[in-house]
């Protein structure tokens, strides 16, 4: 079977490429990146040369590119991790955002419905079990009181806060759109905030890392207290693999680790570990550069996910511990940054 990865040397999606080859043998990876700067090929070092995995630089807007790649490779299935991504980004030229994750979209889901169907509600034979999985945020939901019961559900109201939500959270009602219009097999999953090896310099936590090596100011906006879901990337792929494989069609999951961290203690808990682990000497701390910066417009105060459904329906959790995360995570920072 022939998947398409769109987005696939960006962060989740370097991480899942290996996950994804090394599981299914019989899967024949395409992957799609247009290559930014938030894509970076060194992310599949591991994959270099194995036999059922082909590169093609492109960019999901360009429709006769997609449309060539599903002829070529005769496409069967897609998981759509390409996007813009960053927040502040989205402030300063939020037109990109609207391009890539909604035009993006929408290119992707026509061509796989054009490909795959000979009518609304009718497969071609030969691509009755071809499914479309979006990749979508939690930030679509908008934000959260500070209320511990209060949780985001596959139910709750999309409010976006930002460009970036907003474009995402338009992305989402094209996917439900062509599963209801046109009875396009999909799954949504939208996910709370990753951690782990290869995220993209420009994220919190590689940048807490980064400045602390570096003996650099570690910004933090406001004061501190916005609340975040951390989940680590490689349960994240654990429960995108579940929900493609088994998730019901025209279904939305939410995938998160119930593990909520003010960015404070993130900030802590990192500088803690580097003190042990890469001491600057024996009576100085990381913290000493922890600085506060003016907050950006529209920060969403908390995110936390709900994870129910997906524990229930198809028995998913995430298996890593966020001290391990951590661990994990800042040794490969450390290995990059030194």
């Amino acid at each position: 079977m022939n998947i398409l990865i769109t987005g696939g040397a960006g962060f989740i999606g370097s991480n899942f490429i290996p996950y994804f080859l090394n599981k299914y043998k019989n899967y024949n990876i395409i992957n799609l990146d247009k290559l930014t700067y938030a894509g970076d090929l060194n992310n599949l070092t591991e994959v270099d040369g194995h036999p059922r995995y082909f590169f093609e630089q492109g960019d999901i807007c360009d429709r006769d590119k997609v449309e060539w790649i599903f002829k070529h490779y005769n496409i069967q299935g897609i998981i759509h991790f390409a996007a813009e991504s960053h927040v502040d980004n989205s402030i300063k030229q939020p037109d990109i955002f609207i391009k890539t994750n909604i035009n993006g979209t929408f290119t992707l889901l026509d061509v796989a419905y054009k490909y795959w169907m000979k009518a609304p509600f009718q497969y071609h034979d030969k691509y009755m079990k071809a499914r479309f999985h979006h990749i979508s945020t939690d930030e679509v939901y908008g934000t959260l009181s500070s209320d511990p019961k209060e949780l985001f559900k596959e139910t709750t109201p999309y409010a976006p806060n930002s460009p970036y939500s907003a474009s995402k959270a338009s992305s989402d009602m094209l996917v439900r759109s062509y599963y209801h219009t046109y009875g396009l097999d999909v799954v949504i999953t939208n996910c709370s905030n990753n951690y782990g090896a290869k995220q993209h310099d420009e994220k919190f936590i590689p940048t807490i890392i980064r400045n602390a090596l570096k003996h650099n100011t570690i910004p933090l906006y406001g004061n501190g207290d916005n609340i975040r879901d951390w989940l680590y990337v490689e349960d994240h792929c654990s429960g995108i693999d579940i929900v493609y494989h088994k998730g019901k069609s025209g279904e939305s999951y939410n995938i998160g680790a119930s593990n909520e961290q003010n960015n404070n203690t993130i900030v802590n808990k990192i500088c803690d570990l580097l003190d042990a682990i890469h001491p600057i000497n024996s009576d100085q701390s990381y913290k000493q550069f922890i600085t506060y910066v003016e907050d950006r417009p529209g920060h969403d105060k908390r995110y936390a996910i709900d994870a129910t459904k997906i524990k229930k329906e198809l028995g998913w959790s995430a298996s890593t511990s966020f001290e391990d995360g951590l661990k994990h995570t800042i040794k490969y920072y450390m290995e990059k940054y030194l």
